[in-house]
């Protein structure tokens, strides 16, 4: 139950991040390069390590999960590609940016963030001091979840009202993850793959959607500012797992 109580915290901060998105829309490119970094930051010192540590100690072999990840990012790639081509056939939007590509992407967050709530859920399974140091880090990176489910829908000219919905989808999705872990205990061997399917997403999502979106949308001059944005968003996923360890 301590669990489903930690995880109403990363509700909050899921809300906050969407909502100061929703307030520096004019700022979009900004925001989506952080965000590139911080979904970087994420599936390499996060959800990989992770993986590792569960292989290793499970004594899984890690082929596996990496395949698993090249099929979540090739699954997505091809979802993306077919509902691009299927509104060009109809002519109704042939560009990249179409609001149910948003959508996918919003989806894609939304799962991880379900994740996140499983893995809060799962630490408290092995001890209480591995469940509280899994829920802060989880609390401190949704608010950058918050803004990249936000980001992502409007980038693809998703109404407010819609971007907002699939923010609240995102708030409460590690809720509904972490209350899940009451009714069933993973097997290792099956929550590798599962990491290691969603890990795939975020990296297409990263580098295929929100990176080239955010320089598509600012000037050459600034394209210096936008990188470091991005290794900003690395850096700061990488100092919120190193405390939270």
């Amino acid at each position: 139950m301590t669990a489903v109580l930690l995880s109403l915290a990363t509700l909050l901060s899921t809300l906050g991040g969407g909502l100061f998105a929703l307030r520096f829309r004019d700022r979009l490119h900004l925001i989506l390069s952080f965000t590139a970094g911080v979904l970087l930051g994420v599936v390499s010192f996060d959800i990989l390590p992770e993986i590792f540590d569960l292989a290793r100690h499970g004594g899984i072999q890690a082929t596996g999960p990496m395949v698993a990840l090249v099929a979540g990012f090739l699954l997505f790639h091809s979802l993306e590609k077919f509902v691009l081509v299927h509104h060009a056939h109809e002519g109704v939007y042939a560009t990249h940016h179409h609001p149910q590509v948003g959508v996918l992407s919003a989806v894609a967050l939304v799962g991880h963030s379900f994740m996140d709530g499983v893995g809060i859920g799962l630490g408290f399974q092995v001890s209480p001091t591995v469940g509280i140091a899994v829920a802060i880090a989880v609390i401190a990176h949704d608010f950058c979840d918050g803004m990249n489910t936000v980001g992502l829908m409007l980038v693809h000219h998703n109404t407010t009202r819609r971007s907002t919905a699939m923010l609240a989808l995102d708030a409460l999705a590690p809720v509904a993850g972490a209350a899940s872990t009451l009714m069933f205990r993973v097997p290792p061997s099956a929550l590798v793959l599962y990491l290691g399917f969603f890990a795939g997403f975020l990296l297409y999502i990263g580098a295929s959607d929100v990176l080239p979106e955010a320089h598509s949308r600012a000037g050459p001059t600034a394209a210096a500012g936008l990188v470091g944005l991005t290794c900003l968003g690395a850096i700061f996923i990488f100092f919120v797992v190193q405390v939270a360890q």
